[in-house]
Formats: structure tokens, C-alpha cells, sequence
């Protein structure tokens, strides 16, 4: 790169319509600017990321890229770098093209198509498109540069071979779900990692790191944007904002590298060394090759947590603070990301306005109904009391309060009589359990109606723990279309709802489904949330009874856990449908919820 030329880049954070190319073209046009030299969008921009089966259907020859471009805006003068889903002759690529301004029209310098794609936990990428196998920097009219997509940045290979290559820029762009909102950070953990990640490559060779990262929410996936500049002395430039689209500027003064290589010149002594360490990974390709010195194959084991719990100082005494301490979130960020992920999801995904719940009088309902009021307006939020003849009047009383501090608008709709018609009529000797499964069900039919109604979408209450436990009626608490508060045990709903105002009295009474009279939730599972929360935490985790048992957590709390969370799998799960295609839904036809 010319060596006193200061670069103008922007991150171009966009939140991509699932499958929708002429409104995500529309939105990368709208975000170029016309005093920038290089404009860098995140990984899959012009279609979003999780698009499972649909990805032929999304993907574009390099010619079609830049058909749907189109010719650059006026005034907009800047090279563009964009991620794409790439149609090849027999195969898809997850891909990211550097684009320059010609004659009317973009051309293409570069494409780079991703050669780590993630299969394991929420991804599945490796199932649908095929990897890149190479990677090389590639000159431009601003220099030479290197281009990753998302985990490639992770390993550490592609990125010396571009740096080796003599890019002295790399561009990443990512489509990284936010995941981990512990009470010690700022930002969601897995951003708080690629801070590490790219600060590292930019020190150890010498060269400006830029991220774009995805931002939106596709099927409860919240991207949170987030986008990153780095110098080549490992220094943050620029960041991009949280949970939002928008431009990030950054001024790459690229007389810094020679200044940075000179003070540290690790690619230099990379290179003298090159040649001892080639024939070194030689060797050992050759010796895995002969088997010699290769560990002995056998099938892949489960994944070890990567975190161990902390030893018990007595039999039976936990959980303690560490273990609560561990589920400990921050709530202003989980807010954010709440906040943002009813509203992606509501208005940009569905294209409701407003949301319908039933608010019961207990936390989660009511944090529920603070989030929505937040993410589209109290007047766009209509809350229900739904009340039985065995509904506590607290419970009532409690609900009006919960929707009287937002201001939504509240109607009470009392279920006695239909539940009772169909009990008297026939089903008489009728137990609790089931009269209460009749209540929960009959208030998600009233949901659904006022949502028909009311042209609103029903809005979710239920919380992972209770998910977790199987402690729901299936088909009433489970079937709002979203949920945001699925993914937060109940100890943090507790946490989330005191950060938001929810009134002491909600937040600190007796956690009840309020289905039989006078019956908590302690009761019926045998256990409290405070106690069953580390427990599901260290089972999700990898560990089983007996090694919770000996890090000091009581066999009877321990079984009743894990008896629940393994013999409920299936109120998780959509029905059961049998397979008799290669073509069954779900299974061979793949689409994802938002496509």
C-alpha cells in the first residue's frame, strides 16, 4: 500500500430481509457514502445467514452480483466488499467479493469463498454449501489485501498465509449470533472474543484488521453488530454500534505499518523462519501420513465442557456464590438485546406493528410486558388478564399493576365459565391438573383469537428454566410464534426484571403457575428455581449425576433435575411426524422459520 496515503473505510453494518435480494441491495446502496474509499459489509449481507436449504435459492453468480448492484450510486466512488451466497458450476459457496467501481457497472477484483464452515452447535453450514479450499491476497487500487469470512479469521493459518502474501489489509466479514451476556461485560461474550482474536492477528503481522459484522435477528439469532478497525499495533480504531445498522468510519493511516514492523517484526522473523518451519509441518504430515506418531483413530467423543465447576468445600452444600455467580447476567445488555429481537422479529420479520399477551401477575409475564412496551410502544401492546376461578387475587391484582406502570392497554377476560361448560357438561370428576391444563390452553385459544382480532401477534412468556424442566402445558405456554425470554433461566428473569422496574411486589413473591389453588412451583417440581438453576446450568454443560454429586451437589436435587430435563425432550420439539420421503418437513425440506 502507498505508504503515506491515509485510507478512508467504513463498516456497513446491515440487518439483511431472509431471502429478500432487491430490498438487501436497496439497503447496501443506501449505505455507501460518497467520501469513502473502501466500503466493507458483513458476511451473507444480501441474503442473510441461516437460510439452511434456501441457499441455492439465494445464491448469485459473480456476473449475477453484479447485475443486481447495478452501476455505482453517483458520487459514490469507493471499492466495495460484500457477502454473498455464490452459485459455482456444481456447488455454493459462502463467499465475499471485493468489488471496484468500472465503467458503469462494478467489477470484480476478488472473491474469497470461506474455507472453515462451523457444523457444530448452532450451526449447520457445512450442510449446505461447499468450502473455499485456498486463500491469497490479491492486489487493489489501494494495495494488496487479504479477505477471511468469520471463522477463518479463528485459525491462524489463513491468516499468516494473506500476511506472508503481502497483504498488509485484512477484511473479515462475519455473521456472528451474540452469545453470553455474564454480568462482567460490556458487550455480548463471542464479541468480546473476536476483540481478542483480531487484535491478535493485527499485532503479530503488522497489517489493519477491519470486521463487518452482521447485525438483525433471523429466527431468535441476534446478531449484534458490533463492527470492528484495528491497527497494526493491535489498537481498536473504530467500533461499530451494538444491536443496530449503520456506518462506521475509520481512517487507516497506513504509514503505520512500517512504523509497527520496524518496532516489532514478528512477519519478518515469520519469514526467516518459513523455511525451517515447512519442513517441519513436512514431517509431520509425513508422519501422520505413515501413522507414525499419529494417535490411534477412534470415534469422536462428546465435546469436554470448556468450563469446570469449582470444587464443594463440604457434601451437599451447593450450589454456592460461585455457581450464582456464574449465571449472573448484565441486564442492561440482555435489555438491549431483547429489546432488539421483538422488534426485528415483530415488525421487520412478520410485519405485525403490534403484540398480544396474557399477563398472569407473575415476573416472567411481567418482563415480557415491559420489553414489548419498550421494543414498539405501549400502544402497540395489549395485555390480557385471563383469570380462573381458582386464580389467586393476588395474581390479579398484581397483573393490573404490571400493565398500569407501562401503560398498555389491559382487558380482562375471565375463562371461568368456558372452562367450567366443558367440565360440567363432560368431564366432571375432572382432577386439578387437568382442569388446570384446560385453563392454560383455553388462555392461548383467547390469545390467538384477540391476535386475529386485533392484527398482533402473540407475544411469549415462558422461561428457560421451566422449559428446561417441562414445567409448561404443552400447546398453551409454548405456542406464541416468539418468545424473549426462552433463553433465560428463571433466576435471570428475576435479575432482568429488577433492572426494569418491575414492582418489588411481583418480582419477590412465591414463583406459582397459579393453576391449582394455593400450589407454587417448589411444590409441584420439588425443588427451587435458586437451586435447580446451577444444577440445569452444569448439565447443559456436559456433566451427569454422579459427577455433579461429587463436586458437592445433592443427589436427591441433582436427580430430580435431571430426571425432568431428559424425559421431557419432546415438549421441545414440534410433533413427531413419520418419515416417509426424502422430502419430509423439517428433515429433507429445510427452511428456516423467517425464510
Amino acid at each position: 500500500m502507498n505508504e503515506g496515503r491515509r485510507l478512508r473505510a467504513v463498516l456497513c453494518q446491515v440487518k439483511p430481509r431472509k431471502g429478500d435480494l432487491k430490498a438487501n441491495v436497496a439497503a447496501v446502496r443506501g449505505a455507501l457514502v460518497p467520501d469513502a474509499d473502501l466500503a466493507v459489509f458483513p458476511e451473507t449481507v444480501l441474503s442473510g445467514y441461516f437460510v439452511e436449504g434456501a441457499a441455492l435459492e439465494v445464491a448469485l453468480s459473480a456476473g449475477g452480483l453484479i447485475e443486481a448492484l447495478g452501476s455505482p450510486p453517483e458520487g459514490c466512488g469507493c471499492d466495495v466488499v460484500i457477502g454473498f451466497y455464490e452459485r459455482g458450476r456444481s456447488s455454493v459457496h459462502n463467499s465475499l467479493a471485493y468489488l471496484t467501481p468500472g465503467d458503469g457497472r462494478y467489477e470484480v477484483v476478488h472473491v474469497h469463498r470461506k474455507v472453515f464452515l462451523p457444523t457444530y452447535g448452532i450451526f449447520e453450514e457445512g450442510r449446505y454449501v461447499e468450502p473455499g479450499r485456498g486463500v491469497r491476497a490479491f492486489d487493489t487500487r489501494f494495495g494488496r489485501v487479504g479477505m477471511l469470512i468469520c471463522e477463518d479469521l479463528w485459525h491462524t493459518l489463513p491468516a499468516t498465509i494473506l500476511a506472508l502474501d503481502g497483504a498488509d489489509l485484512l477484511l473479515c466479514g462475519c455473521a456472528s449470533p451474540a452469545r453470553g451476556y455474564e454480568a462482567s461485560l460490556s458487550r455480548p461474550a463471542n464479541l468480546a472474543e473476536w476483540d481478542r482474536i483480531a487484535a491478535r492477528t493485527a499485532k503479530e503481522h503488522g497489517v489493519f484488521v477491519l470486521l463487518a459484522h452482521l447485525a438483525g435477528s433471523e429466527g431468535g439469532k441476534i446478531f449484534a453488530g458490533g463492527s470492528t478497525a484495528w491497527g497494526p499495533d493491535g489498537t481498536l480504531l473504530a467500533r461499530g454500534p451494538l444491536f443496530g445498522d449503520g456506518n462506521t468510519a475509520a481512517g487507516l493511516e497506513m504509514r503505520e505499518i512500517t512504523r509497527v514492523r520496524t518496532e516489532s517484526p514478528f512477519l519478518s522473523d515469520l519469514r526467516t523462519a518459513l523455511p525451517h518451519l515447512q519442513h517441519s509441518l513436512e514431517e509431520s504430515r509425513s508422519r501422520r501420513g505413515s501413522g507414525k506418531g499419529a494417535p490411534p483413530r477412534r470415534a469422536p467423543a462428546v465435546r469436554a465442557p470448556a468450563v469446570r465447576p469449582p470444587r464443594a468445600d463440604g457434601p451437599g452444600d451447593r450450589p454456592n456464590d460461585e455457581d450464582r455467580a456464574l449465571l449472573a447476567i448484565q441486564p442492561a445488555l440482555v435489555e438491549a438485546a431483547l429489546v432488539e429481537f421483538i422488534q426485528e422479529e415483530v415488525v421487520r420479520r412478520r410485519g405485525f406493528a403490534r403484540v398480544v399477551l396474557g399477563v398472569s401477575g407473575g415476573v416472567d409475564s411481567a418482563v415480557a410486558l415491559v420489553l414489548a412496551c419498550r421494543a414498539l410502544g405501549p400502544e402497540n401492546v395489549f395485555a390480557f388478564l385471563l383469570p380462573y376461578a381458582t386464580s389467586s387475587a393476588d395474581s390479579l391484582d398484581h397483573a393490573s399493576m404490571a400493565v398500569e406502570a407501562v401503560g398498555a392497554h389491559r382487558r380482562t377476560l375471565p375463562i371461568t365459565d368456558a372452562v367450567d361448560a366443558y367440565v360440567d357438561a363432560h368431564e366432571p370428576a375432572v382432577t386439578d391438573l387437568r382442569r388446570g391444563n384446560l385453563a392454560a390452553r383455553l388462555r392461548a385459544v383467547v390469545l390467538f383469537d384477540q391476535s386475529a382480532k386485533l392484527d398482533a401477534l402473540p407475544l411469549g412468556t415462558g422461561n428457560k428454566s421451566e422449559r428446561l424442566l417441562g414445567y409448561f402445558t404443552w400447546h398453551a405456554d409454548d405456542s406464541p410464534p416468539i418468545n424473549p425470554l426462552g433463553d433465560l433461566l428463571k433466576t435471570q428473569v428475576w435479575a432482568l426484571a429488577r433492572h426494569l422496574g418491575v414492582p418489588g411486589e411481583i418480582v419477590d413473591k412465591p414463583a406459582t403457575a397459579d393453576l391449582v389453588r394455593g400450589v407454587s412451583d417448589e411444590d409441584e417440581l420439588g425443588i427451587s428455581y435458586h437451586r435447580a438453576d446451577p444444577i440445569l446450568h452444569w448439565l447443559l454443560k456436559g456433566y451427569d449425576v454422579e459427577s455433579l454429586v461429587r463436586l458437592g451437589f445433592r443427589r436427591d436435587e441433582v436427580a430430580v433435575v435431571s430426571k425432568r430435563l431428559s424425559s421431557t425432550h419432546w415438549k421441545r420439539e414440534l410433533p413427531t411426524v413419520a418419515l416417509l420421503s426424502e422430502s419430509a418437513i423439517g428433515e429433507g425440506y429445510l427452511r428456516p422459520v423467517d425464510y
